[in-house]
């Protein structure tokens, strides 16, 4: 039998005994902390290694500090560290020093991470993510799936210093509290958005305080085009000045359509900050990408074809806003077409990107692989969840080639010295 980690042995000892004081069984425990029961038994027996975010997970179901899990686990002097101590502020500062400066070793963390397209991105590069979270538990499980991790859950419930050390950050804070289609929605419903949609909207400052406790030498946000122009600027302006003028971090920023490498449009801005001032250019993208047919599977399921009453439902509606003079139309796609912006009510009723079929068949939904491809991933990217799990996650997510067209860009910069610039060439003008 292979030797146990002594620090397995400790926090596992530590992990019954609070349990049991708690007066929870293994199987409450589990429950409360949405974890499998074995792999609470796993723990206790040592036979699994723990996580921060495992252990952050379990202290808020046992109604306890982590540091009440986590302190004094090192005088057990464990042969390596599997579980890294809370860190203050301060602690965190003095260490900036040691962070990576090799390729190989730039270590990223991916905030409200979804499935793992920024992931991908930055590990194309030979970056190495150190920690993840998201709150939605469907889309943990396709990441995990994946990448063989389940991410962190509420970022409300770590403290930023917990988190490990880590060179660049990247987030793709939610986007619905600034997009042109949830701030309608929202202003229909009478509820708040932006920043004052508190369960949302405020996102931002969570990732904020991430930046201003642990100094990253680098960050990656994506949010919607809209985020330009929500409150009539307001909103980008507090932004902006929190992450140049509060934070001291040098700021570039860019709208990118990646329709030059799918077959969507789909028009994003991405926010690009360094602590120390660098130069830094976006990649260019062309103005012309791959079409529909490139990602359509050769044989697919009747399923995803509409029904009589919903292909004549969405005729109907669409004739209505016409004659109204709204916008609302479904969006008819064949081969040699680039798609409208695949969004997360695609499970609705697919009405944004539907697929011509010969006569008699009314038009289809995509399948989820090709929204996935739609989006940049690749064919062996699993998919464990529901169709209607995977169109919310697909239409949430990053596109895979951009995020990776900006994160080489991010690294080389990283990888120049800080008063790089590049030599000044003049063209020739026709």
């Amino acid at each position: 039998m292979p030797k146990k980690d002594p620090l397995s042995v400790a926090f596992g000892l530590r992990l019954r005994q609070v349990r049991e004081k708690a007066g929870l069984s293994q199987e409450e425990l589990a429950l409360r902390a949405d974890l499998n029961r074995t792999y609470i038994g796993g723990l206790e027996r040592a036979e699994r290694n723990p996580t921060i975010q495992t252990a952050s997970k379990l202290a808020s179901a046992l109604g306890v500090d982590l540091g009440e899990l986590l302190s004094n686990l090192q005088d057990r002097k464990p042969d390596c560290s599997t579980l890294p101590q809370p860190l203050s502020a301060a602690a965190v500062r003095e260490e900036i020093s040691e962070y990576s400066t090799e390729k190989a070793s730039h270590r990223f963390i991916d905030l409200f991470c979804g499935i793992g397209g920024f992931r991908i991105g930055f590990e194309s590069t030979g970056a190495r993510c150190v920690w993840s979270c998201d709150w939605d538990k469907y889309a943990r499980k396709t990441y995990e799936a994946n990448f063989g991790e389940e991410p962190f859950g509420d970022i409300h419930e770590i403290a930023p210093a917990a988190i490990p050390r880590h060179d660049i950050l990247c987030g793709g804070f939610p986007c619905q509290p600034f997009s042109i289609a949830g701030v309608s929605k929202k202003n229909s419903l009478g509820r708040k958005h932006g920043f004052s949609d508190e369960k949302q909207g405020n996102l931002f400052f969570s990732i904020a305080d991430i930046i201003d406790v642990h100094r990253p030498r680098a960050f990656v946000l994506e949010n919607v085009k809209n985020l330009k122009s929500h409150d009539k600027g307001h909103t980008f302006d507090v932004i902006r000045r929190t992450l140049t003028e509060a934070l001291g971090y040098t700021l570039y920023h860019k709208v990118i359509d990646a329709k030059s490498v799918v077959p969507q449009h789909r028009e994003r801005i991405f926010l690009v900050g360094f602590r120390e001032p660098r130069w830094f250019e976006f990649p260019e993208f062309n103005e012309e990408g791959p079409k529909l047919s490139s990602i359509l599977e050769k044989k697919v399921e009747s399923k995803y074809t509409l029904t009589d009453h919903l292909w004549t439902y969405l005729q109907n509606y669409a004739a209505k806003h016409k004659a109204a003079g709204n916008g609302f139309g479904f969006g008819i796609n064949g081969p040699s077409d680039t798609t409208r912006t695949l969004s997360a009510r695609y499970y609705k009723d697919g009405s944004e990107i539907l697929i011509k079929q010969r006569k008699p068949k009314n038009p289809r939904r995509l399948t989820p692989r090709e929204c996935a491809r739609l989006m940049g991933y690749p064919d062996t990217f699993n998919i464990p969840v529901s169709d209607t799990q995977a169109y919310k996650q697909f239409g949430n997510s990053v596109v895979v080639p951009v995020v990776s067209k900006i994160a080489q860009k991010v690294v080389a910069s990283l990888e120049r010295p800080a008063n790089y610039s590049p030599d000044l060439v003049l063209k020739d003008t026709p």
